[in-house]
């Protein structure tokens, strides 16, 4: 099954990692263990992974090819909303070595 997998460079992995699985949970099926620093992500049409290390969040979704880009965005626009004041940015690579789709603030601050 095609995987994809993002680093995202944040200060606090664990905080937004436990924030993201806590939202995403409202729709799927999620899990967080703070001891552990991992997570998972249960969607109709997929699954993710959540890893907090140091100064990183990894985060790796796996489907279907025809949904892949649904769920990096789904994960990715998430993650970038709870981390707008530290501007995080969510860059996909594929298992294949090809570029996913990247998610990033676009609105300017106020």
């Amino acid at each position: 099954m095609p995987r994809s997998e993002a680093r995202v460079v944040t200060d606090r992995p664990q905080r937004y990692a436990k924030q993201l699985a806590s939202h995403l949970g409202r729709r799927s099926r999620t899990s967080w263990d703070e001891e552990t620093g991992e997570g998972r992500l249960h969607f109709q049409n997929g699954t993710g992974a959540l890893t907090a290390v140091d100064g990183a969040l990894l985060l790796s979704v796996e489907s279907e090819a025809e949904h892949l880009d649904l769920l990096e965005d789904v994960v990715g626009r998430h993650l970038v909303r709870f981390g707008t004041k530290d501007e995080l940015v969510v860059e996909w690579r594929r298992d294949t070595g090809e570029p996913g789709t990247t998610q990033r603030r676009t609105e300017d601050p106020e």
